[in-house]
């Protein structure tokens, strides 16, 4: 659905964003159409510059974007109707009542007629506006706000959406009901959602590109980019009674062990014999196995490692 490659924006001689692809190996990464996708890096990183990238709203320097097959920039109108846009800050008309915006928002986009008026009513009930259409704008809340931001960026019924820090601002009880909104709206509609909040994505997305002064660092769904980033394989073990990290060091197709917390963290150079080796020897030993799991990085653990990565942190 969204394919992104090579993509860069300068001002004068900084770069804002630096050769960003969404990308599997070396295959290009398609955002699929049901999902929801998360943008995640901290503010600055260069998220709300791609997302305006993406929908065409400024060009790239460098590179280029498709959605649904269509250049962003030579195709940008065709672009346009495929995408619902919520910008950080929604474009509202305080002055209008949520029903006369949502009119005017979708006849902009080209919805006219008994049309228009079924695609108004369906963006306020899955948004849930229908109880304040008669409500002037300056008069909503900050959640209900985001809510018609939100409804003006489906009313044309787009297959993708692109939401830019759609929960920034809001009180708790808000953001939960903006995330469930979200989730709502995956079945039918492509989601990409700008955050800088990593509860965000692990709450709300399927997947993640992980974005940092202007650099992508990682992307793929939540799993993928935990394993990928886990380093060499490993298995974190607690047995009764816990073997040394000498002892352990004697068995076939292990290269590392180290005390963690109440159990050992044990590295293979081998991961197929290594674990089966381990395995006999435990059975052997007569050592009776409590814990027994894969060492993953958390989401968490790989975001740090981006931040720290730019700043210049050794890991």
């Amino acid at each position: 659905m969204i394919d992104v490659q090579n993509l860069s924006r300068f001002y004068g001689e900084k770069a804002a964003v630096k050769g960003v692809s969404f990308s599997v190996a070396p295959v290009s990464f398609s955002v699929a159409p049901g999902v929801v996708w998360g943008f995640l890096g901290p503010n600055g990183a260069g998220k709300t510059t791609t997302m305006r990238m993406i929908t065409g709203y400024i060009a790239p320097s460098e590179g280029s974007v498709r959605v649904a097959g269509f250049d962003v920039v030579s195709q940008s109108e065709s672009v346009k109707e495929r995408i619902g846009y919520l910008p950080e800050t929604p474009p509202l008309y305080d002055e209008m009542t949520v029903g006369e915006y949502l009119g005017f928002a979708a006849s902009l986009r080209g919805v006219k007629g008994k049309n228009l008026k079924s695609r108004v009513g369906y963006a306020m009930e899955r948004t849930g506006l229908k109880g304040v259409a008669g409500s002037l704008i300056r008069n909503l809340s900050k959640g209900y706000r985001q809510r018609v931001g939100i409804a003006q960026a489906l009313v044309h019924n787009p297959p993708v959406l692109i939401l830019d820090e759609p929960t920034v601002g809001l009180d708790p009880a808000q953001i939960v009901e903006i995330r469930e909104l979200i989730r709502s709206l995956k079945g039918e509609h492509t989601v990409i959602l700008s955050t800088h909040i990593l509860s965000e994505v692990t709450q709300v997305c399927d997947g993640a590109a992980i974005i940092n002064e202007g650099t992508l660092y990682a992307s793929g769904t939540l799993e993928e980019i935990e394993k990928c980033f886990s380093g060499p394989p490993g298995l974190y073990i607690e047995s009764d009674p816990l073997p040394s990290p000498a002892e352990l060091m004697r068995v076939e197709g292990i290269s590392g062990v180290r005390r963690e917390g109440a159990g050992l963290h044990v590295a293979f150079g081998d991961e197929e014999a290594g674990i089966k080796a381990l395995n006999l020897w435990m059975r052997r030993e007569e050592r009776l196995l409590k814990e027994w799991r894969p060492i993953r990085l958390t989401l968490e653990e790989v975001y740090l490692r981006a931040l720290s990565r730019e700043r210049g942190v050794k890991e």
